[in-house]
């Protein structure tokens, strides 16, 4: 026993391991262990919350396509400052780690303790990976639901409803 579990401890890392930092979910010990989570906790929950759901997205029709792996990296510059490779990116969306039912229970966990506007942006973001190929599959759509559902997403957050002033984009 000794002799395997040596050479389990000693098996080459991943290249999934390597994502990013904002995906290597550091934030979850600390949201499980029951403190309450400052804002800059809150910033980062919601940047691997982000990556992980919108890069599994990009899988979720079993065909990632470039186009969807560009707005992500457009979402996550925008909504976060950081730059995300495609690589990383496609790694993430193919990893077990981000596999669908892993995501939905993840999701499921930390979605009380993320704010209404980062679960509002989250959901947000994930129809706007899934319109950005013209085609949006069953399969994605199933993705979706099931993702707004473990998030706990009201119909205002999705409709991107939020109270307060309306800023207008004239």
């Amino acid at each position: 026993m000794p002799a395997m579990r040596e050479r389990i401890d000693k098996k080459p890392k991943l290249k999934s391991e390597r994502i990013m930092a904002i995906a290597d979910l550091k934030n979850v010990l600390n949201i499980f262990g029951g403190s309450e989570i400052t804002d800059e906790k809150q910033n980062e929950l919601f940047k691997e919350v982000l990556l992980m759901t919108l890069a599994r997205a990009a899988d979720a029709d079993i065909n990632i396509q470039n186009v969807e792996v560009d707005r992500i990296r457009e979402i996550i510059k925008e909504q976060t400052g950081e730059d995300v490779s495609a690589a990383d990116i496609r790694v993430a969306a193919r990893s077990e780690l981000y596999a669908e039912a892993n995501l939905r229970k993840y999701l499921g966990k930390v979605a009380h303790k993320m704010t209404d506007e980062h679960r509002g942006k989250t959901v947000q973001a994930l129809a706007d990976v899934f319109r950005s190929d013209q085609d949006v599959s069953v399969l994605e759509i199933d993705f979706f639901n099931r993702t707004a559902l473990a998030m706990g997403a009201t119909p205002a957050q999705i409709a991107g409803l939020n109270a307060g002033a309306v800023s207008s984009d004239d």
